[in-house]
């Protein structure tokens, strides 16, 4: 059985930093391209990062870009998300997702077939 489990998560000011991780087990994480995405309250989720299995190729939301950076590690089955100069708007569940197709990453939500419970982030002005 597939388990995500995100950690990380917490309330920070704004111009502050935090750093998710998402532990995985359960699945050939080395082959699977990972992502993470956010929810707002009220917004529909959306698209974060992703990262290759490789982890040689990452892609970023507009949005998040020179701000947010995802990185992997294989040996240790493990996804990080460091988060820099956060800002209100970036408060949210963030979730981790692995991919269904092996040795492809994706941009959509469609991608992904095991999702992680989430962690709360919370930006304060």
């Amino acid at each position: 059985q597939v388990q995500l489990v995100e950690s990380g998560g917490g309330l920070v000011q704004a111009g502050g930093s935090l750093r998710l991780l998402c532990a995985a087990s359960g699945c050939t994480f080395s082959s699977r391209g990972m992502g993470w995405f956010r929810q707002a309250p009220g917004k529909e989720r959306e698209f974060v990062a992703a990262i290759s299995w490789s982890g040689g190729n990452t892609y970023d939301a507009d949005s998040v870009k020179g701000r947010f950076t995802i990185s992997r590690d294989n040996a240790k089955n493990t996804v990080y998300l460091q988060m820099n100069s956060l800002k209100p708007e970036d408060t949210g569940v963030y979730y981790c997702a692995a991919g269904w197709a092996p040795m492809v990453v994706f941009t959509g939500a469609g991608g992904y077939d095991y999702w992680g419970q989430g962690t709360q982030v919370t930006v304060s002005s």
